[in-house]
């Protein structure tokens, strides 16, 4: 599928008290390390995480989601999301290449999400980025028709507060964070599969 726009950001959305008040939140839950169904992936994978599912966050969040599709020019068609990841990457952790898009739908019949894939993922930046180093967020637009590797730093991700929306499908990674701790929530969007 050809994009025009692999992601799309809304800087500084969000205030200082409201992230702070996500990240005391997930302060307050319990953190695991976290997984990933891909075996493979689980290798390439360190950071903690704990779930939210308070419907604030999702009162204030899911309205850029949808402003993100449409300017974007995505248009997809999505029901509801997931629980929110909070999660916590202290030095050295990260995250290598993946995308966020299971092999197959969800099969769980009975539940709400029984038949239903991933379409839209939100990375919010919790923390400056001047209090941590590494830890950026970045594509690979190894979807383009050239087909090259085109390595871009969202560097719109490392502002407290910003929002970045992005096709579950587009590879991306956070790379080691080299010193401080940085702080996101996740949330994918998720709707039938594309006809």
């Amino acid at each position: 599928m050809f994009l025009q726009n692999y992601f799309y950001y809304f800087e500084k959305a969000l205030s200082d008290d409201f992230c702070d008040q996500i990240i005391q939140l997930g302060k307050e839950h319990v953190q695991q390390k976290a997984l990933t169904e891909d075996i493979d992936l689980q290798k390439s994978r360190d950071s903690s995480v704990a779930w939210l599912q308070d419907q604030w966050l999702y009162d204030k969040i899911e309205p850029y989601i949808q402003e993100a599709n449409v300017q974007a020019g995505w248009n997809f068609e999505w029901q509801g999301s997931e629980a929110c990841q909070f999660t916590v990457y202290r030095e050295q952790q990260h995250y290598g290449w993946h995308q966020d898009s299971l092999k197959q739908p969800y099969h769980r019949p009975g539940s709400y999400d029984h038949g239903l894939i991933r379409k839209l993922s939100v990375t919010v930046s919790l923390e400056d980025g001047n209090k941590y180093e590494g830890g950026d967020l970045q594509f690979d637009l190894r979807n383009r028709v050239d087909s090259e590797s085109v390595i871009l730093s969202a560097h719109q991700s490392r502002k407290k507060g910003s929002i970045i929306v992005f096709p579950s499908f587009v590879w991306h990674r956070v790379t080691p964070v080299t010193k401080g701790t940085r702080y996101s929530l996740v949330i994918w969007s998720i709707g039938n599969p594309f006809k």
